[in-house]
């Protein structure tokens, strides 16, 4: 966890103290996470990523249903995960949307405003809430996380459209048993394996 931090962060924070505590919620077709850093930064860090899944073009102005006063706070970015630029150390040829094309499903590859012609389309509206409460850095930070999500959004979701012939048509049973092999291969990899995906700039 500790490489991933921006290193202007790492100078003035002791190592060991920027371990982050999870909890996640699933309900889809909505989905929350909650990142915490109860130990040292106590009530001082809230990272809170919200999701609702919608079979539509993205073109919902509230799915999350936000007060007048959220809304005027809210940025909203728009990812296109075939079309947006990606950074050449995140390119994979066997990732990219415009190359790919689905063997079970025939769907693919994304081409042009492939969001009117795709048929079925959905949208993931996220919506990240950050809260970082260290004097001097309060908006560099939060800055810098909604900057490295979007990123790992758009790589994410590029990923999810490329494996589809790896996911589409398991059933509940399958789809249980890859979460509890993925959940036991992650904890030995957090406990004896090396730091890995997105790293944070410096």
């Amino acid at each position: 966890m500790f490489s991933k931090v921006p290193a202007f962060i790492r100078l003035l924070a002791p190592k060991g103290s920027l371990q982050v505590h999870e909890e996640a919620w699933n309900a889809y077709p909505y989905c929350k996470t909650v990142l915490m850093n109860p130990d040292y930064m106590k009530n001082n860090f809230f990272l809170c990523i919200e999701t609702m899944h919608a079979p539509d073009k993205g073109d919902q102005e509230n799915v999350h249903e936000l007060s007048p006063e959220k809304l005027k706070q809210r940025d909203v970015v728009l990812i296109d995960i075939a079309n947006d630029p990606i950074e050449s150390r995140d390119y994979n040829e066997l990732e990219d949307p415009k190359k790919f094309q689905s063997k079970k499903t025939g769907r693919g590859p994304l081409i042009g405003n492939w969001q009117t012609t795709t048929n079925p389309v959905m949208c993931a509206y996220k919506l990240v809430t950050t809260e970082f409460k260290w004097f001097g850095l309060k908006n560099r930070v939060e800055s810098f996380i909604q900057k490295s999500y979007r990123r790992i959004f758009l790589n994410f979701h590029r990923q999810v459209f490329c494996w589809l012939d790896h996911w589409y048509g398991l059933t509940m049973e399958e789809i249980r048993a890859i979460e509890d092999e993925t959940k036991k291969v992650l904890n030995k990899q957090i406990n004896e394996g090396p730091v890995r995906g997105t790293q944070g700039d410096e």
